[in-house]
């Protein structure tokens, strides 16, 4: 039996960090950055963000990484044993918990919508949304939303082409995976951005990502920026953690996480401009937000010479990214499983798989049956979220901060991070000493605010 970080291993650091990519890289990243990018300055955000990206998103990544590898070991006992080697109770463990809770949590309400990707998927296949407007596409989705058996049996497709990936294990399943599907995701984008080029739209898509408007930038911004940069990068989920024990010690931590931090960006960037030319071409709302994937789009494939296949290129890229970001955070859990119950890889999936199957049926329903139940105006969904954006993903990264500047000896960062020198490694640890708590509290204050 292969548990976290004391069997498998990454063979390679490309191989990491195409999983580590394909675990940040969600659909989020796919409609939310471009049109978030848009909204609030452009070009001048997007400078903001790589601010955040590298100054807050960066220093926790690497302590992420770090701890996993130093732990060895599901993201609980990964923490628990730094937090012993460093002379620290075992209770900090708690932190690598939040992080699997989280995962688990956003999973069940992740796996449905990357259902609906699927399902999306195949309808471009069968049928490239021919003849669609703006009504037949609204139907559509409608009808997606009220029909549960559909939404169950994609929902289980995702679920089982996850399941069937961890299940073979970290070399076997999840390297080879990613391996193929991250390039092949990277190749797509670039080709439709091509494509878009040609095609029409591609200016003002250009000058709507990438041209500043400072005027939009205020308090907000920042703090969209700073949210942003956090969550895209998937930490606090117990993901790069988990990953972070599969990595060989002679790759670099924050070599790797650089490039992790920059493809992320790309990705989201590239994702602009796959979206918005088409957006902007047909006269189409940019600011229709997770419509904009199921609603707005099917009717810009519908007027596009070669619709047929710019759609179904665009769902597999976004079904890519639905699977990979499922891959990182059940394998966190996965890993939990096997550890705490001592049971192979191949019965913790079947388990983990299953009881998330389970509980996303009621995330399905409160799309439709379960609609009007609610508490304090928020249905099982959004609870869900609410609970993991506003408590468990800042709280958690407020405390990985804490442990790695404040409780974990710094002679065993200085180890891990040898490669940055000693000037890098006292940037970053400066940085997530003083900078990246206080910044996080503010996120989880405002969050609780708003």
């Amino acid at each position: 039996m292969a548990t976290a970080g004391s069997g498998e291993h990454f063979s390679s650091r490309f191989a990491f960090i195409m999983a580590s990519v394909g675990f940040a890289v969600g659909l989020g990243n796919i409609w939310r950055f471009p049109y978030v990018t848009g909204e609030n300055g452009g070009a001048a955000f997007v400078l903001v963000y790589l601010a955040c990206a590298f100054c807050i998103g960066l220093p926790i990544l690497i302590a992420e990484l770090m701890i996993g590898r130093r732990g060895q070991g599901s993201p609980p006992r990964a923490v628990a044993a730094v937090a012993r080697e460093s002379g620290a109770g075992k209770g900090w463990g708690m932190i690598g918990g939040m992080g699997v809770l989280a995962a688990y949590t956003i999973e069940i309400v992740y796996s449905v919508v990357v259902g609906w990707v699927l399902w999306y998927l195949y309808k471009a296949i069968t049928t490239g949304f021919v003849g669609v407007d703006a009504a037949a596409a609204e139907m559509v989705f409608s009808g997606v939303l009220q029909d549960n058996l559909g939404m169950l049996f994609w929902n289980l497709v995702g679920l089982a082409l996850t399941g069937l990936i961890i299940y073979a294990g970290v070399q076997a399943g999840i390297e080879r995976a990613v391996s193929v599907m991250m390039p092949l995701m990277f190749l797509l984008l670039l080709g439709l951005a091509v494509y878009n080029f040609f095609a029409g739209g591609f200016e003002r898509a250009a000058q709507w990502l990438f041209t500043p408007d400072f005027s939009k930038l205020g308090w907000q911004s920042v703090l969209a920026a700073i949210g942003q940069a956090f969550f895209s990068l998937s930490v606090a989920m117990g993901g790069m953690m988990t990953y972070g024990s599969y990595l060989p010690k002679e790759i670099s931590i924050a070599r790797s996480a650089i490039v992790i931090v920059c493809a992320d960006t790309v990705v989201a960037l590239l994702a602009g401009l796959v979206i918005f030319p088409a957006v902007f071409n047909y006269g189409l709302d940019p600011a229709a937000g997770a419509g904009l994937i199921f609603q707005t789009l099917p009717v810009a494939f519908a007027q596009m010479p070669g619709g047929y296949l710019f759609s179904v290129v665009f769902f597999v890229i976004l079904a890519v990214a639905g699977i990979t970001s499922m891959v990182g955070l059940i394998e966190s859990v996965n890993a939990w499983v096997e550890e705490r119950f001592g049971i192979a890889r191949h019965k913790s999936v079947v388990l983990v798989i299953g009881s998330i199957a389970v509980l996303s049926i009621i995330s399905q329903l409160s799309y439709n049956t379960f609609s009007e139940f609610s508490l304090g105006g928020r249905n099982f969904n959004a609870l869900l979220e609410d609970f993991c954006n506003l408590v468990l993903l800042p709280l958690g990264g407020v405390l990985i901060a804490l442990f790695v500047g404040w409780v974990m000896k710094p002679a065993f960062s200085r180890d891990e991070l040898s490669g940055l020198g000693s000037g890098g490694h006292t940037a970053w640890y400066t940085a997530v000493r003083y900078l990246v708590p206080p910044a996080l509290l503010l996120i989880f204050v405002m969050g609780l605010a708003a």
